[in-house]
């Protein structure tokens, strides 16, 4: 029906919350505690002119509502709410602002920067405490009520693979497929690049279980990055949290969802990255886009006493206020939204602590965890925390409830040291192999819960922390010092790229090293897409606006004989986690319980065969050091596997432990080699290198 056409409004009801069709018309409800009311605004189908409003008729329970007859998907609209235009008290009504609705499943149309943006008057003297009546609909995308025809997904099944089975790929929709020259030129950059077979067979390749994707819903290009010509790259900047963002689609949200159903089919899970803890509006001085022009006291935490201005914990001027049970209930709604509509596997939640803080500070009881895990859709995802905000008592690394898994940035930082060759790291880094256990063995937890990684989105590259001392983020726009300023990176003898051999063979051994240390640990790994050829972002470790080839994947690269080695070498290191349950062990359980006679569970090892003691693990100056994991088959027999790792600036050759065993050489970083067996007394390990070795049956040996 043309929507001019469409004249009168009834009551309609308060849930579901969102624009929803019934097929002879459509229902809308919004949430808004102190607003005194609301007008529904309809838009021409391509967004430039606004045909009607309508009063929403009905409040039930501060949920606004209304019921258009004959009104169908695809509709364009959007909100004005009226009420008190008081900062100091926390509101920041302004009926001139459109407002997107929160549960906007379809955005139609970008966002144009302009002053009629902003609820206030800029550079007024009075600053935010001003009202600019100037009407921000020209300039505003429009929600799209969603057609929620279900989309076919044939006998297609998620692949419910086990956490401890797990391998994530941490991968960027946009980046991933922007210099893929085999690709037609539409496709690059969006959802339905991800469903290419070439990419899929790569990730089969690999060896990886599962794609953790940077957000994916609509996400504001900031308007200090627009000003210095940069862009919102890596999308923490939330626009909506339950519609596609328009620039990864070539015409519909069903890109996505084709491309989920792909991966699936090929045994491989979907977690989404998701920034549930603020939103793009900023602070007092931002832009009226939802949220805060429908309840601001309500949507963010404010100081009290001061309620102009906002609580921060989340570096990014606001705080998402999930305390109220209305933004809890938002939340839930679109993780379960996405869940289902999409089949999406799991979430990582970025900033995770600032989501369970409550008002006394961060509580691992919190409403937050407590709905998430009662929930009979959410409970059963994967669900992983970054376990840090800048908010007071912000570091939450292992205090998260069972169920949840975690970034874990000691493993990272721990293992890029110890192969970087610093002192006093041998006691540091054997807590990480063995599932950072001094961290997460407590309330039952599994050592699936700590997430292993050397490399993420947020930081060097693995290929920048073999060749940068520091960061070079001057392209930011920020003097170059945005970014970590401590990267426990090493350039092993000269700044960024060389053609010096010398260099290019140790940077190549200490990649192989860190990967294997990720790899080969006792926890769930994850990698960084592109570090499996030695992409590289120039020294910049913190591409989040660069947009551009220096984040983008460079597939050349991958085609090189060095790119090409790197991935082998990756997809052996995962066919060995598959293939040795000791090195990914499904339970923390006693460390000195005999596996087979003489053989605990684990035993460590100095290169002389000896077991390292207490004022071993105390000697600064020692670095290497032999992990010995043993653990039962599930079909029955042992798995005994050791792990000798080497790095010094020599090679060192390491006596094999009693009791002695009948081993197979399965792994040295330092040269490919096929699996072998291994009859004599002693390994030499070359330099910035680790050996994995594994007992081999005898004949007539069960284990």
């Amino acid at each position: 029906m043309d929507p001019s056409q469409l004249t009168r409004i009834t009551g309609g009801q308060p849930t579901p919350l969102g624009a929803t069709s019934d097929g002879l018309g459509v229902n809308f409800a919004v949430f808004s505690a102190h607003a005194t009311r609301i007008e529904l605004c309809i838009f021409d189908p391509k967004g430039r002119k606004e045909l009607r409003r309508f009063d929403l008729p009905e409040c039930t329970d501060e949920i606004w509502h209304g019921y258009l007859p004959d009104a169908q998907p695809g509709l364009l609209y959007g909100y004005r709410a009226h009420g008190p235009y008081d900062p100091q008290n926390g509101h920041r009504f302004n009926p001139h602002k459109l407002l997107l609705d929160p549960y906007a499943r379809q955005l139609s149309g970008p966002l144009h920067w302009s002053p009629a943006l902003f609820g206030y008057r800029m550079n007024h003297s009075r600053l935010d405490l001003s009202l600019d009546r100037r009407d921000s609909a020209p300039a505003m995308p429009k929600a799209i009520v969603a057609d929620e025809v279900p989309f076919n997904w044939g006998n297609s099944k998620a692949p419910c693979t086990s956490w401890n089975d797990t391998t994530i790929y941490e991968v960027h929709v946009r980046g991933a497929s922007m210099q893929r020259e085999d690709l037609r030129q539409p496709l690059r950059g969006t959802c339905a690049a991800l469903a290419d077979p070439h990419f899929i067979e790569h990730l089969q390749r690999l060896g990886v279980t599962a794609v953790e994707l940077l957000p994916v819903y609509a996400f504001l290009q900031d308007h200090f990055l627009t000003e210095r010509g940069l862009r919102n790259y890596w999308g923490y900047s939330t626009l909506s949290y339950s519609a596609p963002e328009p620039g990864y689609l070539m015409q519909h949200p069903n890109e996505l969802r084709l491309a989920i159903r792909r991966l699936h089919a090929a045994g491989i899970e979907v977690i989404l990255d998701v920034v549930y803890n603020h939103t793009c509006e900023g602070n007092e001085m931002g832009p009226t886009l939802s949220w805060r022009g429908l309840d601001n006291a309500s949507y963010y935490r404010l100081m009290p006493g001061e309620e102009r201005y906002y609580i921060n914990d989340t570096g990014c001027g606001n705080t998402v206020n999930m305390s109220h049970p209305r933004v809890l209930q938002m939340v839930t709604d679109s993780l379960r939204y996405w869940a289902t509509s999409y089949g999406v596997d799991g979430f990582r939640f970025d900033l995770g602590v600032t989501l369970g803080r409550e008002g006394n500070g961060y509580d691992p009881g919190s409403g937050f965890f407590d709905v998430i895990l009662q929930d009979p859709v959410l409970s059963k995802l994967k669900l992983i925390s970054e376990p840090w905000d800048i908010g007071p008592d912000g570091y939450q690394l292992g205090n998260h409830p069972p169920g949840f898994a975690e970034w874990n940035d000691k493993f990272r930082d721990t293992t890029r040291r110890f192969w970087r060759g610093d002192d006093g790291m041998r006691g540091d880094m054997a807590a990480r192999l063995c599932g950072s256990r001094d961290i997460f063995d407590r309330r039952h937890r599994r050592p699936w819960s700590t997430v292993n990684y050397v490399a993420s989105h947020d930081g060097f590259t693995l290929a920048d922390i073999v060749s940068y001392d520091g960061r070079h983020n001057e392209a930011n726009g920020e003097d170059g010092n945005d970014g970590h300023s401590e990267n426990f990176s090493h350039n092993w003898g000269e700044e960024g790229p060389t053609d010096d051999p010398q260099i290019l063979e140790t940077r190549g051994r200490v990649q192989r090293a860190l990967l294997g240390s990720a790899m080969l640990s006792d926890g769930t790994p994850m990698l960084l897409a592109g570090d499996e050829f030695g992409n590289s972002q120039d020294g910049n470790n913190n591409a989040y606006c660069q947009d551009n080839a220096t984040s983008w994947l460079d597939w050349t690269q991958a085609q090189s004989d060095a790119g090409r080695a790197l991935s082998r070498y990756v997809g052996r290191l995962t066919a060995l986690r598959r293939a040795h349950p000791s090195v990914r062990s499904a339970r923390y359980g006693d460390a000195g319980q005999e596996i087979q006679p003489g053989i605990p569970a684990i035993s460590w090892f100095d290169a002389a065969g000896a077991q390292l003691d207490g004022p071993a693990w105390e000697a600064e100056q020692d670095r290497v050091m032999g992990l010995r994991r043993a653990a039962q088959r599930p079909e029955g027999g042992a798995d005994v596997t050791l792990l000798l790792m080497n790095p010094t600036h020599e090679a060192v050759t390491f006596t094999l432990p009693e009791p002695g065993l009948a081993w197979s050489l399965e792994l040295d970083s330092d040269k490919p080699a096929a699996p072998a067996p291994w009859d004599e007394p002693s390994v030499t390990v070359a330099p910035h290198s680790l050996v994995l070795m594994a007992q081999r049956a005898e004949p007539g040996d069960a284990s």
